[in-house]
């Protein structure tokens, strides 16, 4: 187990590598220029301060340079500061602070969908051919197929206007009030997906062997369902729920920007418009590893959940 803890940990920088040298080359040879975002309507190519602004910032160097320079810097957890957006920012201080509000905000929204697909799936695996079953997913599926702009202005009409439970906008945190409009219309499309995972997986382990031999044995249907059934039918949830975690940080633009909330998913798409590498990079090195350790987060709750399930 640990060599395998070991491998997956030392292939961490070499991915990291690829992610980082792809999206410093896409940005550094795409479409638009930092330096004419910056000056806007007084940008000349060839003005001596437009060549000073482009010197200052390090964009004149060529690109293995500016790259090497970008990577050593990381490593040592300076990620550089913002060139337009919040020019002379430090990068770390703007995302850190606009993730940690991304990340209440989706750790709010994906226990609303755990909690409401989990049960529903698990249920309605055992009223397979009845009412409940086909009813349950196609509520679930229209629900799912709201889009958030039309599900966001909704749930602030009906809570915060007509009813008053809550305020319209802002941010206070994961036990304000004001994260209830959001949540729920975050969390309930990922109901759908979670209860039709639950429902197949359920009924795939109903099905075993040694479920039919539970049975024979003359055990409950309850002990059968919280020892056998449950415990096996979650193994492929753990994958579902190991990216949700790492998808905790990317942030949710469209909902952030109607509820005026401060998170990085509005901060990225303004840093991709003002050309704002460092801030880009920044976000997609960070997601990038999230990505790869809830991957392998995944892998060992797999061995805790099924003691079958070894690596070598």
């Amino acid at each position: 187990m640990w060599k395998y803890i070991a491998r997956r940990v030392l292939w961490l920088p070499v991915l990291l590598l690829a992610v980082s040298f792809v999206t410093f080359a896409l940005g550094h040879y795409g479409p638009g220029d930092p330096v004419a975002v910056m000056m806007g309507a007084r940008y000349d190519p060839d003005s001596a301060a437009t060549k000073n602004l482009r010197r200052e910032l390090g964009l004149d160097r060529p690109f293995h340079v500016q790259y090497v320079d970008y990577v050593s810097h990381f490593v040592r957890g300076d990620f550089g500061s913002s060139l337009s957006l919040h020019r002379g920012q430090p990068v770390r201080e703007l995302i850190i602070k606009k993730m940690w509000v991304s990340a209440q905000l989706a750790f709010a929204a994906m226990l609303i969908s755990l909690a409401g697909g989990l049960p529903l799936g698990f249920f309605i695996a055992h009223r397979q051919g009845r009412w409940h079953d086909p009813t349950t997913v196609t509520i679930t599926l229209v629900l799912m197929s709201v889009p958030v702009m039309v599900s966001v202005p909704a749930m602030t009409w009906l809570m915060c206007l007509k009813l008053s439970w809550v305020s319209c906008s802002g941010w206070g945190g994961l036990f304000d009030l004001r994260i209830i409009v959001p949540a729920i219309t975050m969390g309930v499309p990922g109901i759908a997906g979670l209860t039709r995972l639950m429902r197949a997986s359920t009924l795939d382990v109903m099905g075993q062997d040694f479920i039919r031999t539970a049975q024979a044995k003359g055990l409950g249907a309850l002990t059968i369902d919280s020892r056998h059934v449950l415990r096996n039918a979650i193994i492929p949830i753990i994958t579902v729920l190991a990216f949700s975690l790492a998808g905790l940080i990317g942030g949710a633009f469209i909902t952030e920007t109607l509820m005026g909330i401060p998170g990085v998913g509005r901060l990225a798409v303004d840093a991709i418009f003002a050309r704002d590498f460092p801030i880009i990079m920044a976000i997609t090195l960070i997601g990038a590893s999230a990505f790869v350790l809830a991957n392998l987060l995944a892998d060992l709750a797999y061995a805790v959940v099924d003691p079958r399930i070894r690596y070598s």
